[in-house]
């Protein structure tokens, strides 16, 4: 069997490796959009790949395994590229970790599985990846691979989002009219583009709240859609509550306001849900 190295390290492990048996892959539980965003946005080579060989390595030989793991290395033919500027070769090799089942056993990985994986190449060496994370390889499904492509659009749109790093400035206006204010939060970027929220009170009215994405509030902007790029950035990057800094201009009142406003914006956007383990 040709397996593409790793260096001297991985000619060392592949003397020892052990051939995986023709089996299915653990099922992963399903992983909402956060897990998702978090492995793309990560990632510079995203591809469905058919697996044609997986050699499990003999433990001494796979240092930093975590507990109840095994290390692969895995050779895989490209089926289709997602994500990969400039492309990628035909036939890649990885190491991936994967569970042992619930007796203790190893994990299969069988020839000729479909998988996603979510990588960055290899300096040098063409034909290798390393994975963005210990689970960025997913078994193969048409309707993940179908998220991950509308995730990749969209940040690669003009458009996009920046990542929020922070909470710059808050300012709230009481109105002429009792009940009747406006509260404005600007958000800090890793590029410096604006991101703002606002959020409108009229008497006899539902407060409304929105986010615009330049410096001039569209008075027909809306909340985000769940499960999409901007939504991601704002559910899974603001804090729970307002750090105190934020209000360090405001009197009282306004504190109370500002600090009711911003409530009403995180629970407007809902939890940021992921299920995978930290790594």
């Amino acid at each position: 069997m040709r397996i593409k190295l790793f260096g001297a390290l991985a000619m060392a492990c592949l003397v020892a490796a052990q051939p995986a048996d023709s089996q299915p892959a653990p099922a992963a539980s399903e992983l909402t959009y956060a897990d998702l965003a978090d492995l793309a946005l990560a990632a510079p080579v995203v591809a469905h790949l058919r697996v044609r060989d997986a050699d499990r390595l003999d433990p001494e030989l796979a240092p930093n395994v975590p507990l109840g793991h095994r290390r692969f290395l895995v050779e895989a033919e490209v089926v289709a590229l997602i994500r990969g500027s400039g492309g990628i070769e035909g036939r890649v090799s990885y190491l991936v970790d994967l569970p042992n089942d619930s007796r203790g056993r190893p994990a299969q990985l069988r020839r000729r599985a479909e998988v996603l994986v979510l990588a960055a190449r290899v300096p040098n060496r063409p034909a290798e990846l390393r994975l963005v994370a210990a689970d960025a390889q997913l078994p193969f499904t048409a309707a993940n691979a179908e998220r991950l492509r509308t995730i990749l659009r969209e940040a690669s749109a003009a458009d996009a989002p920046a990542r929020i790093t922070g909470i710059g400035r808050a300012f709230h206006v009481p109105g002429n009219l009792p009940g009747e204010s406006e509260t404005q939060f600007f958000l800090q970027t890793a590029d410096d583009r604006p991101i703002s929220l606002s959020v409108l009170r009229r008497p006899d009215q539902e407060p409304r709240w929105a986010v615009a994405l330049s410096e001039m509030v569209d008075e027909a902007a809306a909340p985000p859609a769940p499960d999409t790029l901007l939504w991601y950035r704002l559910a899974c990057a603001l804090p729970a509550r307002l750090p105190p800094e934020v209000l360090r201009e405001a009197d009282p009142n306004q504190a109370r306001a500002i600090q009711a406003d911003y409530r009403l914006v995180i629970d407007g956007l809902g939890p940021c849900r992921r299920t995978r383990a930290a790594r």
